[in-house]
């Protein structure tokens, strides 16, 4: 706001200097009159176009604004309180009010109304009123009080502004921990405590198996085996988990989504013996190991929920690529059971069951979308996953 009156200042100087220069006496008093519109001049056009640079200062040395009072007013008293300077002169209480406040603001009013009155005083007419004397001085007034109140609103806003800045770091601090922690129950959810699951499972067979009356040692070799794969894997996925969370995400490796998904869909059908077919083009297809890595985990969680809940004795994975719209899609779809009616996310969490929502949640992470619901024709339950891809870049002209 200081940057525009001393923007004003300079148009109304500029206006101003020839009538000054002109009604200056010969001599001295000229060379006095144009040493007052340089220094005004440029020290209006120095602080409008680098207010950064020099406002500081400013603001530190109140005597500098003094001192261009003091030269404005010999251009005043030359040129006539009758020219633009007079705007120049109600400009300066203003400055005052919105850098030192209502005390520079009552300092520099006082000022300039004694200096109005004076160049008032120098006019060859004597037929001046009262009321006309005092009017300029009673704008001076006026401006100084205004200056004041915006210093104050300005400082209000800033102090305010700050407060929403810090309110606004706090939630977003806020939300980051809560997106940490909901990413943090996802992975506990679907890795380890899935695993330490099976763990439990399997040490429970074993436990079975070597009550028996008369135990079979190459089936509680089998078990026991289980058991130890199981929790090695356990350790692994502890180790990633810990290893995600102490290092950045590198985004630039890729990984073949199709070939992976494969490999795990041929895992889980030897690991749990349920009968389980793939569908894929042949071709490969890289997407960035964080995509990758949602949506392999959604496929797991999904596969395992057929095993463990809906009583599938089949599963059928199929991945497509959609050219036209550039969109992948991931079915899984089981011939069980199916969803209880009703089934919603909000009852899926108040109820504690968290697979169908770290499923939503992975999917919405990746820019993915997802459908839950009753396979077409067979019945069961299908998870059908979208992911929108980047159109191939053509290829650059060749040079001719």
């Amino acid at each position: 706001m200081c940057r525009q009156v001393f923007g004003f200042r300079l148009a109304m100087i500029a206006l101003a200097a020839p009538a000054a220069l002109l009604n200056a006496n010969p001599g001295l008093g000229t060379r006095l009159v144009g040493a007052a519109v340089v220094v005004t001049f440029m020290v209006s056009y120095a602080l409008f176009r680098d207010w950064e640079r020099f406002g500081p200062l400013l603001l530190r040395h109140p005597t500098l604004l003094a001192a261009d009072t003091l030269f404005g007013s010999l251009l005043l008293i030359s040129a006539g309180p009758d020219t633009t300077l007079a705007y120049v002169s109600v400009c300066t209480p203003l400055l005052a009010g919105i850098a030192y406040s209502w005390r520079g603001a009552a300092v520099f009013a006082s000022l300039q109304s004694l200096i109005l009155l004076l160049a008032q005083a120098t006019l060859p007419h004597t037929h001046t009123t009262a009321a006309d004397m005092l009017l300029l001085p009673g704008f001076c007034v006026i401006t100084g009080a205004v200056g004041s109140t915006l210093r104050n609103l300005l400082l209000r806003f800033g102090t305010a502004t700050q407060a929403l800045t810090a309110m606004r770091a706090r939630l977003a601090v806020t939300e980051a921990i809560s997106e940490e922690r909901a990413r943090l129950a996802r992975e506990m959810h679907d890795s380890v405590a899935k695993t330490l699951h099976g763990v439990a499972l399997a040490a429970e067979g074993l436990a079975a198996s070597a009550a028996a009356r008369t135990p079979d040692p190459a089936l509680l070799k089998q078990q026991a085996e289980l058991v130890a794969r199981a929790a090695r894997r356990a350790v692994t996925e502890s180790r990633e988990l810990v290893t995600d969370l102490r290092s950045n995400p590198d985004p630039a490796p890729t990984t073949d989504v199709l070939e992976e998904l494969a490999t795990r869909t041929r895992d889980f059908s030897s690991r749990t013996g349920l009968r389980s077919t793939y569908r894929a083009p042949a071709h490969p297809l890289a997407v960035p190991h964080g995509v990758a890595r949602q949506l392999l985990t959604i496929t797991e969680e999904a596969m395992e929920n057929a095993h463990r809940h809906a009583r599938a004795t089949h599963i059928d994975v199929t991945a497509d690529v959609d050219p036209d719209h550039h969109v992948l899609r991931i079915s899984v779809h089981d011939d069980g059971r199916g969803l209880p009616p009703g089934t919603t996310l909000d009852e899926l969490r108040r109820s504690g069951h968290f697979g169908l929502v770290g499923m939503v949640e992975r999917a919405e992470s990746v820019g993915a979308r997802i459908h839950i619901g009753e396979g077409a024709g067979s019945g069961g339950t299908e998870v059908l996953v979208e992911l929108p891809l980047a159109p191939p870049t053509p290829p650059s002209p060749l040079p001719l």
